[in-house]
């Protein structure tokens, strides 16, 4: 079974990592997901009640962490107030005249005080063989005051100690603000029963309950108004701040924000299938995906933090041997080296720009399944649309209906088309019924087959009929700027449904941006060669291919991907994620659009636009390359620091001063400039 805790005071990747890799070692626990940004744990185990044995492992690798199988409230400022007191008293001993013995106990009090929390998680992570910074900052705090330099020793673990503190209460605000951005789940719904309605938690409601939504309110689950109307802000899922205006018979979306009016629902699915559940589940996971960076940082960090204490160790040895430095001076520079060299900075300022990259693209309305997703956006070369329900509305107009034979009226032909096409979820499918309101029995078709990328075969009272392309009827395809559909009935072809479809509003402007960007577009479509030609030029896409067959598009876009592949560039594949399933898992970055209450669309591609417009790939776009742009700001700022620190401590220059703030300094400068991804 799987199961999903909350961790608390999880205050960097590493020590995320290292929970996760003891879990997974772990015979009776498989699958482990620790995700630092958002405070969780996520096992697979067949143990009964695992909560206990799990929070146990947690605590060996990482004492201060605390499982919980409830939310925990993060107490951002307990630990203030153990620096606000250590301070104090080290400040009094200090710079105040006291004898020579009281200001030293005070200091040493006031060290204890600050130190202590670190130093019994080092004492604690030593036992298990494992070293990190907290170890580092006690070895080097503990070697200034033997070499004599306590004020220098205290002001380093005072400092270290205030920009964890820093460092851990702009982690929690990135997470909040994240939060907050995707806080759409209502707790409670009102369900209504006969003439009483009752508060019930909403994951008790069931399909088919009624449930009443009032102004102000949240919409707790999916369903279809059956009485009133209603102003609905849809911007939590889609990113549009424009009001939707939702009457009786309307589908309304779990997230919603009801602004006006009083509305009965009736719910179509159960919490954990809701819209907002699968977009909850959706970002919560996201991060989980891990990029290069994210890993390669990970991965050697401890390694770094191992090496950095054998140099440090050899340094304070070997440099009185081979220079006039005594071992005094050459110990003080080894613990400058530890103390610069703590990997912090690294690894939080990393993963939190990715978790704050897609809590920036939730809130436009596009959703990202995970952190590489994010990354290989800002490398598409070459963006492949599809056209029906992708470019265009997929809404198809009737444009006129020709009778091929004398043999059957218009009525009869297009009741045949209706009842076959009333079984097809297909854009064109759904149009042709949905514009001729034809009352027939359904139970007159039998033997229903789709048949990909031609159209449909089925039976009525003992004739067979065929609706589709000119494929399918085996006449030679037309020369017509319009979707023509064909209807044989018994061998005779019966007639012809012309259909137009529109092109979505801002598309033309969205794909103008896409090749200013210098981004390849193309096309690619089932439908003729003229309808084809006459969109690809509207839209300014040069380049198309028509008539394609589902394996066609998906041979097609193999050799797309290879081009690029020697220069590392993404091939993007947009589509509606109802028929495109294949090549949107073929491509480097599927996308599906239109994804609002599509499960298919979600469970299809990389990355969910929850609207039907383009212009949300270019915002895409913009998003990643601020992400990427703010990560290598924060590698370049973090790493040119600590190697500036190093050698003017080599060269006799920087101190233990300098060389906190290149640790702690840097560390809270890249959490802060990670979090500016969340702003416009």
């Amino acid at each position: 079974m799987k199961y999903k805790y909350n961790i608390k005071n999880l205050d960097c990747a590493n020590c995320a990592k290292k929970i996760e890799e003891k879990l997974n070692k772990d015979k009776n626990i498989k699958n482990t997901i620790v995700n630092f940004s958002a405070s969780t744990v996520s096992v697979e185990t067949d143990l009964e009640k695992p909560f206990e044995y799990i929070k146990q492992i947690v605590s060996e690798v990482e004492p201060d962490a605390i499982l919980s199988e409830e939310k925990v409230k993060e107490d951002n400022y307990k630990i203030f107030y153990q620096i606000l007191i250590g301070g104090i008293l080290g400040l009094i001993g200090c710079i105040t005249k006291l004898p020579y013995h009281l200001n030293l106990i005070l200091i040493i009090i006031s060290y204890i005080v600050l130190v202590y929390s670190t130093f019994i998680t080092a004492i604690k992570q030593l036992s298990k063989k494992i070293i990190n910074e907290n170890l580092l900052i006690v070895i080097s705090t503990i070697g200034a005051f033997v070499l004599g330099e306590l004020h220098e020793g205290l002001m380093v673990i005072f400092l270290y100690e205030l920009g964890k503190a820093l460092e851990k209460l702009a982690v929690n605000r990135s997470r909040k603000s994240v939060s907050e951005l995707m806080n759409i789940k209502e707790e409670n719904s009102n369900l209504k029963e006969e003439d009483t309605i009752k508060v019930v938690p909403t994951e008790t409601i069931k399909v088919g309950d009624i449930i009443v939504v009032k102004e102000g309110e949240k919409v707790p689950l999916d369903g279809i108004i059956i009485e009133g109307n209603a102003m609905l802000d849809t911007s939590a899922l889609t990113g549009e701040s424009e009001l939707l205006n939702a009457t009786i018979g309307s589908e309304v979306l779990s997230g919603s924000i009801n602004k006006s009016g009083l509305i009965e629902v009736k719910v179509t699915s159960i919490y954990k299938n809701s819209t907002v559940s699968r977009i909850l589940s959706l970002v919560e996971t996201a991060t989980e995906r891990k990029t290069k960076t994210e890993t390669v940082v990970s991965k050697y960090a401890p390694i770094y933090t191992l090496s950095v204490l054998i140099v440090a160790i050899l340094v304070g040895a070997l440099l009185p041997l081979i220079t006039n430095l005594t071992y005094t001076e050459s110990i003080y520079k080894a613990l400058t080296i530890i103390v610069v060299s703590c990997p912090c900075a690294v690894a939080i300022s990393v993963p939190l720009a990715y978790f704050s990259g897609i809590g920036a693209s939730s809130k436009e309305g596009i959703l990202i399944k995970g952190s590489d997703y994010l990354d290989g956006i800002k490398d598409i070369k070459e963006v492949v649309f599809d056209k029906t329900g992708t470019l265009t509305k997929g809404k198809f107009v009737i444009d006129k209906v020709e009778l091929c034979t004398n043999n059957f009226s218009k009525d009869e032909v297009l009741e045949f088309a209706v009842l076959g096409e009333s079984f097809s979820n297909h854009p064109i499918a759904k149009s042709i019924v949905s514009h001729f309101n034809i009352n027939a029995d359904k139970s007159r078709v039998s033997d229903y087959e789709e048949i990909a990328g031609k159209g449909i075969k089925y039976a009525i009272d003992g004739k067979t009929i065929l609706v589709g392309n000119s494929s399918l009827v085996g006449k030679e395809a037309e020369k017509v700027d319009s979707t023509k559909i064909y209807v044989k009935i018994d061998e005779e072809l019966a007639g012809s449904i012309y259909l137009k479809d529109e092109i979505k509003e801002g598309t033309k402007e969205a794909i103008a941006k896409l090749n200013e960007k210098g981004i390849v577009t193309k096309m690619f479509t089932g439908d003729n060669k003229e309808v084809a030609s006459k969109i690809a030029e509207e839209l300014g896409i040069k380049e198309y291919e028509a008539e394609m067959l589902p394996n066609d598009k998906y041979t097609k876009l193999e050799k797309e991907i290879e081009k690029y592949k020697e220069s590392n560039g993404k091939v993007a594949f947009v589509g509606d994620g109802i028929n495109d399933s294949p090549v949107l898992a073929l491509s480097d970055i599927g996308i599906s659009m239109g994804g609002v209450g599509s499960q298919v669309a979600i469970e299809a591609s990389d990355v969910v636009i929850m609207t039907d417009a383009i212009e949300k790939m270019n915002e895409a776009i913009n998003i990643s390359k601020k992400t990427s742009r703010i990560i290598k700001q924060n590698l370049t700022f973090s790493i040119g620091i600590k190697v500036l620190v190093l050698v003017l401590s080599i060269l006799g220059i920087a101190n233990m001063w300098e060389a906190v703030f290149a640790d702690v300094g840097a560390t809270l400068i890249t959490v802060l400039n990670a979090i500016r991804i969340l702003s416009k």
